[in-house]
């Protein structure tokens, strides 16, 4: 069987216990080494061992992508460790406030755009002459808020709408150094963070957690949720060579719920 990313590197930024993880075990399931990064070095090291009985390498760097000197650090101890970068995925994620703009404070919403556009422009550059070299390719999360209007989610939006935006410029910028960077939208993923939300939603609403999935999934054209697995298929799509002519573009994963 051809592997995606056969010998390929790739640093994955925010790698949590949901889809953090289960994108680095697929990228080491494709043939990828990682280089794992997150505030976390207990829940990193614990991954990096399960990509190690993968037969692939992890190296788990803890970092706080806010942190200009620690981002520089990665990007070192990642070329320090396998001598290129060939891809490098933005996942770095903060809860949203879940309330409208009137009711979400200024700090929250700095912090959210210090995090998500900030942090992630951080990381480009940092790893910016490392792609250069390889031809390589960048996967920035982004999420469905970009397509509706909830009002719910509006700090979220403006983060997420922000980094869209960056995204595509940055397409522009560097495409001429051979990067490629693309964004993946995804709807609700259904995993476990998922799960408790919609636990909590079923116990103040009085019905089942099945109830409030049948809910979420009703306007989907395929009526249900995608899962960590469909993000990540996306993902490893656009990282790998089959992509290799596509950039500045975003590529929607959930299940047929907006149509951009």
């Amino acid at each position: 069987m051809v592997e995606l990313l056969h010998d390929k590197v790739v640093v994955i930024t925010g790698v949590g216990p949901g889809l953090g993880t289960t994108l680095a075990l697929r990228c080491a399931q494709e043939g990828a080494d990682l280089v794992l990064a997150a505030r976390s070095a207990p829940r990193l090291d614990d991954i990096a061992k399960m990509v190690a009985r993968t037969g692939r390498r992890a190296v788990a760097v803890p970092t706080d992508i806010t942190v200009d000197n620690e981002v520089e650090a990665l990007a070192q101890e990642a070329l320090s460790a396998y001598g290129k970068v060939d891809g490098l995925v933005n996942n770095a994620f903060m809860y949203p406030s879940m309330k409208p703009f009137a009711g979400t404070s200024f700090t929250h919403i700095r912090d959210s755009l210090e995090l998500t556009v900030l942090g992630v422009l951080r990381t480009v550059q940092a790893f910016t002459p490392a792609l250069a070299g390889s031809g390589g390719s960048i996967v920035n999360l982004s999420s469905m808020v970009i397509r509706h209007s909830d009002p719910l989610y509006g700090p979220y939006k403006m983060a997420k709408s922000a980094l869209l935006a960056m995204s595509q410029s940055l397409s522009s910028e560097l495409g001429d150094r051979g990067i490629r960077i693309n964004s993946v939208a995804p709807g609700y993923i259904w995993g476990q963070v998922l799960k408790d939300y919609f636990q909590q939603q079923a116990d103040a609403s009085g019905v089942s957690v099945d109830d409030v999935y049948a809910a979420a999934a009703a306007s989907s054209d395929l009526k249900r949720l995608v899962t960590e697995d469909d993000v990540a298929s996306a993902i490893l799509f656009l990282i790998s060579e089959l992509a290799s002519g596509i950039t500045g573009q975003t590529l929607d994963v959930n299940c047929g719920e907006y149509k951009a």
